[in-house]
C-alpha cells in the first residue's frame, strides 16, 4: 500500500513531467500559424541544455508565468493550431409555410460550448467562466433544455452556403478590402449566446458549426476535408459519430502574453470576413464602449489597420499585414482568466491607426498589451481610423480564449 508521502512524490513527479513537456513543446514544435507568438526556449543563452529546466511556474500556480490551457473542454494540438471540442446536437424552431399558413418545425443545429456565466457548470465541463455574459443578454437567444438534455433554440439559423471572399485593397493599403463576403451568415435571430430559460436563465456561448445537415452527411468529414457550404469555415474535422469537432485557432496577445483563441462570430460583415467567422447581426445588440463599467457584457480587443507588414518581419501586425501575407493580424485581447477578472468572450473591437508622424519617427512597432497601446494613444501616436478619436468601433467579435503560452 502506498504511503501519503509516496503518493505526494508520484503526484509531484507527474506534475513536473507534464509541466516540462508543456514548457518545451510550444517552443520547439509549432506550425507556422503561431510562429509569431510562440516563446523561445529558456535554454537560449544559458549554460545548460533545455532538459535541465524544471516545470513552468504555471504548473505550480496557474496565475504564474508559463503555458496554461484555459478552455479545458477540448484537446489542443499546438502543432496543428487546433482544438478538438465536444460536438453538440440541438434543434431550432423555424417557421415553415407549406401553403396552408405558417407552421413551426424543428431543424437540427450543431454547436460547441465555450463559455458560461454558470460557475459550477463551467468548472464541471471545462468551460471558461465569464460573469460578464450575464450582462450580454441583449445579444442572446432563448433556449429550452429538453428531457434528453438537448437544447431547443427558439430561433436563429445560419446559412453556411456562401463562399468566403476577401479581396485586398491596392498596396500598400491592403485594408480596407475591395470586396468581401462572410463564409456563413446568421439570420436576424441567430446569435452564439443562448439563455436557457428553464434552467436558471444561465447564458452559454454556443457558436453554431453546422445547420440543417444530417449526422450521416457530417460523418463523411471525420477525417477532414469538410464541405464549407455545410460547416463553419474554421472547422477542420467534424464527426458526430465520435461527438467531436476540430476547429482552427487564432494567435494573438493578452497583457504581453501570447495566446490562442477561437474566432467564431462577429456582428459586422467586414469583421466576419476578416476573421473568417459567422456574421451575426444580433450580437450588435450588446452595448459597446463601456468596457469594465458596471453591467458591461464586453471586454476590449485591440486591432490595427496599418501596423508593420512583411511575413518575415518580427514586428508584423495588423489588417494590412494579414491581408497581404494571410497570417493572423495578431490582435491584442484585454483581460483573460488567470490574469484578470474582467474576461468576456464578447470582445468590443477597438481599431487603431498609426499616425504618419509616428511612422516617420520610427515609433510604429508590434503592440502586445492593452496599456502599452493606450499609452501611445494618449501621446497621439495612435488614433482611430482616418484620424478619428480612438475607441470602440461598435463591433462585437466572439472570440473565446483557449490557451496562453506564458
Amino acid at each position: 500500500m502506498k504511503t501519503a508521502s509516496n503518493l505526494f512524490n508520484v503526484k509531484t513527479l507527474i506534475i513536473a513531467t507534464l509541466g516540462f513537456m508543456l514548457f518545451i513543446i510550444p517552443s520547439v514544435s509549432l506550425s507556422a500559424f503561431a510562429v509569431d507568438v510562440a516563446p523561445a526556449p529558456p535554454s537560449i543563452g544559458a549554460g545548460v541544455p533545455l532538459t535541465y529546466f524544471g516545470p513552468a511556474p504555471s504548473m505550480v500556480q496557474r496565475e504564474l508565468i508559463g503555458p496554461y490551457q484555459l478552455l479545458k473542454a477540448g484537446q489542443v494540438d499546438l502543432n496543428a493550431g487546433t482544438i478538438t471540442l465536444p460536438l453538440y446536437q440541438g434543434q431550432v424552431k423555424v417557421n415553415n409555410d407549406g401553403g396552408g399558413g405558417a407552421a413551426t418545425i424543428k431543424k437540427v443545429i450543431w454547436y460547441i460550448l465555450t463559455d458560461t456565466d454558470d460557475k459550477g457548470n463551467a468548472d464541471a465541463l471545462g468551460l471558461n467562466w465569464s460573469p460578464k455574459l450575464t450582462y450580454a443578454a441583449q445579444g442572446a437567444r432563448n433556449a429550452t433544455l429538453e428531457k434528453n438534455t438537448t437544447l431547443t433554440f427558439n430561433g436563429g439559423t445560419v446559412d453556411f452556403k456562401p463562399a468566403h471572399m476577401l479581396t485586398p485593397g491596392n498596396a500598400p493599403n491592403s485594408f480596407p478590402p475591395k470586396s468581401l463576403q462572410p463564409g456563413s451568415v446568421g439570420d436576424k435571430d441567430y446569435t452564439p449566446l443562448a439563455r436557457i430559460n428553464n434552467a436558471g436563465n444561465h447564458i452559454y456561448n454556443a457558436p453554431a458549426v453546422a445547420f440543417d445537415v444530417s449526422a450521416t452527411q457530417l460523418n463523411s468529414f471525420c477525417n477532414g476535408n469538410p464541405d464549407y457550404s455545410l460547416v463553419h469555415d474554421k472547422v477542420v474535422k467534424i464527426c458526430p459519430e465520435q461527438g467531436t469537432v476540430t476547429i482552427k485557432l487564432t494567435p494573438g496577445f493578452s497583457f504581453a502574453r501570447p495566446v490562442l483563441y477561437l474566432s467564431m462570430d462577429a456582428s459586422n460583415p467586414l469583421a466576419a470576413s476578416m476573421e473568417n467567422a459567422t456574421f451575426s447581426i444580433k450580437l450588435g445588440a450588446i452595448a459597446t464602449g463601456h468596457d469594465d463599467s458596471a453591467f458591461s457584457g464586453v471586454e476590449r480587443i485591440f486591432a490595427f489597420t496599418n501596423g508593420p507588414t512583411g511575413k518575415d518581419n518580427p514586428q508584423r501586425q495588423g489588417f494590412n499585414s494579414a491581408l497581404t501575407d494571410g497570417l493572423s493580424p495578431l490582435n491584442v485581447l484585454g483581460g483573460i482568466p488567470t490574469i484578470a477578472t474582467d474576461y468576456s468572450p464578447m470582445w468590443d473591437l477597438n481599431i487603431g491607426q498609426w499616425t504618419q508622424k509616428a511612422i516617420d519617427n520610427g515609433y510604429r512597432s508590434r503592440m502586445i498589451e492593452e496599456f502599452q497601446i493606450l499609452g501611445f494613444v494618449e501621446k497621439g501616436w495612435i488614433t482611430g481610423p482616418s484620424g478619428a478619436p480612438y475607441g470602440s468601433a461598435g463591433i462585437i467579435v466572439n472570440c473565446p480564449i483557449v490557451y496562453r503560452f506564458l
